[in-house]
């Protein structure tokens, strides 16, 4: 079949955008739709005679489009709601390397919720699970780990499709993070921090805070400091130490956290998860923070300070 872009679909009959989506190399169907504009996409996805069909005819090409190495690990069952259209709603079956495609709303082990532009970046390797989810732009109902497994089924962009670099959901850009946080409401991002995407988003913003010191502020610097997260459902609290010494930070997690005395910190703050990420993106001020009560300081509150303001914060852009 000969190469067909997406802008060319938008013009095309029907009958020539079903046949694409049947019997295009799936190479050439990720290419497509990795190269179309989002208007180019959602035009065709919107449009009254063929947006259901083309949803349906890409999530019936999904065993052909996963990274079969992926999919081969794949024991479990998604459903896929679309909220750009009223009733588009799908169970995808994943078993033996393959995924049966049904109609409907029965029991599956997550529920995601989001736009058939999301639908079509996500098999494309475009769509940052996460960041969306933190976003407010996707909705997730059940377990991460398969919400995570379902992302990872596609090659990233940037690498061959279907044969390429399978996406990783928890590498997450703190940047991208402080982008699309701005303007979400509170109690969304608590929502998500008790749920068990929690441990995800933590540990890779905590991992990645060492490459975000400034070594001119930080010259010279010699705090430690612990950080209690509260919001867990379960009503404990996630445990971490950050020591910058001389331009270098290191982080220590949980037991490893817990065995650095009180005697050896300089101070230990206590926060809602919540809080202390929108702290690290730039969307909470840490005066503003002590002041209102939402960091509580045991210690020294300026060593406290000292710390924060050793870091680059990521920009929050609107």
């Amino acid at each position: 079949m000969a190469r067909v872009t997406w802008a060319a679909l938008v013009e095309a009959p029907p009958t020539v955008v079903a046949a694409f989506l049947r019997d295009a190399d799936a190479v050439a169907l990720v290419d497509a739709i990795r190269a179309a504009s989002d208007d180019e996409l959602v035009a065709l996805t919107q449009d009254a005679q063929r947006g259901s069909s083309v949803v349906e005819g890409v999530l019936h090409r999904l065993t052909d489009l996963a990274v079969p190495a992926q999919l081969a690990g794949m024991d479990c069952r998604v459903r896929w709601e679309s909220a750009t259209r009223a009733g588009g709603s799908h169970v995808l079956t994943f078993r033996d390397g393959a995924v049966d495609v049904a109609p409907g709303t029965g029991t599956t082990d997550v529920v995601v919720r989001g736009s058939d532009l999301q639908l079509l970046r996500l098999v494309a390797g475009q769509l940052d699970v996460a960041v969306a989810y933190l976003g407010g732009r996707l909705a997730l109902s059940g377990t991460s780990s398969t919400a995570l497994a379902l992302a990872a089924l596609f090659a990233v962009d940037g690498t061959a499709p279907v044969t390429g670099q399978p996406v990783d959901a928890r590498d997450i850009d703190p940047v991208d993070i402080a982008r699309v946080l701005h303007g979400v409401p509170a109690d969304h991002l608590r929502s998500v921090l008790a749920s068990d995407f929690r441990p995800v988003i933590l540990e890779e913003i905590f991992e990645r805070m060492p490459a975000f010191v400034n070594g001119r502020k930080a010259a010279g610097v010699q705090i430690t400091v612990g950080f209690r997260l509260t919001g867990r459902p379960d009503g404990e609290v996630d445990r971490y130490v950050l020591r910058l010494r001389d331009g270098q930070a290191t982080v220590l997690a949980g037991a490893a956290a817990d065995a650095v005395d009180r005697q050896d910190r300089h101070a230990t703050v206590t926060c809602e998860a919540a809080d202390f990420l929108r702290l690290v993106t730039g969307h909470l001020s840490a005066v503003s923070g002590v002041l209102r009560g939402q960091l509580k300081v045991r210690g020294d509150k300026t060593a406290a300070l000292r710390l924060n303001a050793a870091f680059d914060i990521p920009t929050a852009v609107a």
